[in-house]
């Protein structure tokens, strides 16, 4: 951590700079006595990153950052303060403490919160901001999470854990593949605490996770402005039961929570007769879609189905309560009558059509329009349709 990049003139500098070209910083010649034009670079380019996912670190003066990596995988503030909802007890110990975002929310929550990280500078840049941010429930140690808690005889009332993945290997991973193993470790960390909280991609599948991890109480889905950021495994010593799915969506000062048992009843399937102008398109939040609850979210809220394999549904009634987007039908075209309009205009959506956007976009020479939307897709009967449509509800 080079402290003389908090010096006055050289934030000023970072400030005035935040859409500057850092690639081109970064290649200029050192215009500060002990700070290279990488150093530079990077804070420019991690603050500048941290506006809109971080707005209490971005307005807060003097704050260190560190890389960009960091800060692209470090939890945003909104998904940070829903996981501290989800804590027991007073005390919680975070093992992959990072730039300490999870931290700091937690801190807001309970009496004592300890930060690990393995990093030694990513822990005094932690450190550093935390003074900053006045956090005085929060202490450091710059050692391995997991190593910390079984050469102690400490006790949490909740471990927090965010695994990364040492490799990739396409879209399908294990929690086995991420560091620290938390499987093999389980059983070692439950002696430490009687709640674990696990955070990872959503790209995890939720089936092959319940397989590696016991005493899954509870999988939170977060999603953010409909993309799914993460997945919340609730670890609680001896719990033997179902476990419950709570896909929750995150929008501004709005939440929404959609909650079953795992696996989720299938139910019957019921599908649209015909389509009809004025009627309601529902598109379920990504949260929705990761849980796989497709037929539950039918009869929760009383839809009808379009085709088995697209997740849309119609009513004739709207239902504001529904996480996800909501449009009111205007038209329900062909690809003859679309050939004949001019002037078209409309956010293209693909739902199981055998096209791509960008090419429907340009065959039909389609303007963006932020209101409408052209939504291709498969009705039950095989039939492809195309749907004209305004927007009433976007989360």
């Amino acid at each position: 951590m080079n402290n003389k990049l908090l010096a006055k003139t050289v934030q000023d500098y970072i400030n005035a700079n935040l859409n500057a070209d850092v690639n081109q910083i970064a290649l200029a010649k050192s215009i500060f006595e002990g700070i290279t034009p990488g150093e530079l670079a990077t804070q420019i380019a991690a603050k500048k990153k941290s506006e809109k996912k971080l707005p209490t670190w971005f307005n807060t003066e003097n704050i260190y950052y560190p890389p960009l990596l960091s800060i692209e995988q470090t939890s945003s503030e909104v998904t940070a303060q829903y996981k501290s909802k989800l804590v027991k007890g007073d005390t919680l110990i975070d093992i992959t403490g990072g730039f300490g975002v999870d931290a700091y929310y937690f801190s807001k929550k309970l009496k004592a919160v300890t930060h690990c990280e393995i990093n030694s500078e990513l822990s005094e840049i932690a450190k550093h901001n935390a003074k900053l941010l006045k956090v005085s429930n929060l202490e450091f140690k710059a050692e391995d999470g997991i190593a910390y808690l079984l050469n102690n005889d400490i006790h949490f009332d909740t471990i927090y854990v965010d695994p990364a993945r040492r490799a990739e290997k396409g879209k399908v991973f294990m929690l086995k593949d991420c560091t620290p193993d938390i499987v093999i470790n389980l059983n070692s960390l439950l002696e430490k605490s009687d709640r674990i909280i696990v955070k990872t991609a959503p790209l995890l599948d939720i089936s092959a996770g319940l397989q590696e991890l016991n005493y899954v109480s509870e999988i939170h889905i977060v999603s953010v402005k409909n993309e799914c950021k993460e997945l919340l495994w609730i670890i609680d010593k001896g719990f033997n039961g179902d476990t419950k799915i709570v896909a929750v969506t995150l929008n501004a000062d709005l939440e929404k929570t959609f909650s079953f048992n795992f696996p989720a009843t299938p139910g019957a399937v019921a599908f649209i007769d015909n389509l009809a102008i004025g009627d309601y398109l529902y598109e379920p939040d990504a949260a929705l879609l990761k849980s796989g609850a497709f037929n539950l979210i039918r009869t929760t809220y009383h839809l009808k189905k379009l085709h088995p394999q697209t997740q849309l549904f119609t009513s004739t009634e709207i239902n504001v309560d529904f996480p996800g987007r909501i449009f009111k039908i205007e038209a329900i075209l062909t690809t003859g009558t679309l050939k004949k309009q001019e002037n078209l205009k409309g956010n293209v959506i693909v739902r199981n059509y055998p096209a791509k956007p960008e090419d429907l976009v340009k065959k039909y020479k389609i303007k963006a329009d932020q209101n409408q939307f052209l939504i291709f897709t498969k009705l039950g009967n095989g039939e492809n349709t195309i749907i004209k449509a305004s927007i009433i509800q976007y989360y």
